[in-house]
């Protein structure tokens, strides 16, 4: 039986309760795994600032996969070093903002960068502080999207009327070339650069370490983490998960709000010390 070395797992709706918390089982069973000799680390569609809070709030020390794998953090000593990007060229960002507009009219759109965030007004009225971990009265704002000198790693589109889910199928349906679509249950669409994925990010960082997919565990709840649990020899996923990743799971865990991915660790823990 091989066995794991590392651990990737999701943050919302996986690793996070409900509340959008760690609880403390979870953040002691992240810890006695990093002992115990399994690495951990974190996949997310979250920026660096929400995903440095989250760090802090549980002495997570490893490093992280940000904006579905265009950002790569290393957190070992507490701040967030981003170590590797993968931008979006402005002319493909103007193309797919216009493909998505002729698709949707009405959508409205944010530039997410390395560590900034632009908004549409239109985009910014629609959101709640929970959708990016941002007030929206706070959002830097933009009539004219993409902007010339702001680098950026990820664009989200959402809706008045459509919900995220839909405009997902509608924008993946219609086809926006050179950008790598998905949904994480948000109530918007999230584009990358063509190729960029959690799965991209995670095969990469693995291979600078040695480490196979057979030696991976990968634990996921939405569809930007289906590459991801395809790419890895173990896929998990917490109850709470939409019905697709159930289906592609190989192990299906207790839900967030039960510490799910805690259990997984502490069966592992349990393993190493045999």
């Amino acid at each position: 039986m091989t066995r794991t070395r590392l651990v990737a797992t999701d943050l919302d709706g996986t690793l996070l309760r409900s509340d959008r918390t760690i609880s403390p089982r979870t953040a002691r069973a992240m810890e006695e795994a990093r002992r115990a000799g399994v690495e951990i680390v974190w996949a997310t569609a979250r920026a660096r600032h929400s995903v440095h809070e989250l760090a802090q709030s549980c002495g997570f020390r490893g490093k992280a996969i940000c904006a579905n794998g265009a950002v790569i953090l290393d957190l070992t000593d507490g701040s967030p070093k981003i170590t590797a990007t993968t931008t979006i060229a402005m002319e493909s960002a103007a193309a797919a903002m216009n493909r998505v507009r002729a698709v949707m009219p009405g959508v409205a759109f944010a530039n997410v960068g390395p560590t900034g965030f632009v908004a549409e007004p239109a985009y910014a009225a629609l959101c709640e502080f929970t959708d990016h971990q941002r007030h929206p009265h706070e959002m830097a704002l933009s009539e004219l999207l993409p902007l010339p000198d702001e680098p950026m790693v990820k664009i989200v589109a959402r809706h008045p009327d459509v919900s995220g889910a839909e405009l997902y199928r509608t924008t993946v349906a219609a086809g926006v070339e050179g950008m790598e679509l998905t949904h994480s249950g948000a109530p918007y669409v999230e584009m990358s650069a063509s190729g960029v994925s959690k799965a991209s990010a995670l095969a990469e960082l693995c291979a600078a370490e040695g480490i196979s997919s057979s030696e991976v565990a990968v634990v996921g709840d939405a569809t930007n983490d289906v590459q991801m649990l395809k790419w890895a020899g173990t896929a998990l996923c917490p109850s709470n998960a939409i019905d697709d990743i159930l289906a592609l799971a190989d192990r299906v865990l207790p839900s967030n709000d039960e510490d799910g991915v805690a259990s997984f660790l502490e069966s592992l823990i349990l393993q190493r010390a045999v």
